[in-house]
């Protein structure tokens, strides 16, 4: 039960990175509606994670890589450039779908490539992590969230 949560969230994060392949296609298609609703949804099931992942740091706290010590420090490595790639990928969603939705496309269309490619690269790592902490070694002990990414 511990992890209903992680699992909850992490689809909708796995549900968004596929989401924003599918609308990467469709504008490479020029079939231009369906890439805005593709990534609208995209978008829907991202913003849906973060609440979720948000909530549940909060409330619970974060869970503890529980696997072997001589595992732990590529773990938080990997962790740190999950969520630095996170962080960034969701910026630049953020710029991208304001450039979108003012139709500033010159601008829409030099970001949204990039950003993809981030949110992509994002959604991939974060179901790693959520592979590692809940599916190839039990999770440890929930914590403060420096606590998980520090290892602390």
């Amino acid at each position: 039960m511990h992890f209903l949560l992680p699992t909850i969230s992490t689809s909708f994060i796995a549900t968004s990175g596929i989401l924003v392949a599918i609308g990467w296609y469709f504008i490479r298609s020029r079939q231009t509606e369906k890439h805005i609703k593709t990534m609208k949804w995209a978008a829907i099931c991202a913003t849906i994670f973060f609440i979720t992942y948000v909530s549940r740091t909060v409330f619970i706290g974060n869970t503890l890589f529980g696997g072997p010590d001589s595992v732990r420090i590529f773990y938080q490595i990997f962790l740190l450039f999950h969520i630095v790639l996170a962080t960034v990928g969701g910026v630049m969603g953020l710029v991208t779908l304001y450039y979108g939705y003012k139709r500033r496309y010159d601008k829409h269309k030099k970001i949204g490539p990039w950003t993809s490619v981030v949110w992509f690269g994002s959604a991939v790592t974060g179901v790693t992590v959520y592979t590692l902490l809940y599916l190839i070694y039990p999770g440890g002990e929930t914590s403060g969230v420096l606590d998980v990414i520090f290892g602390w």
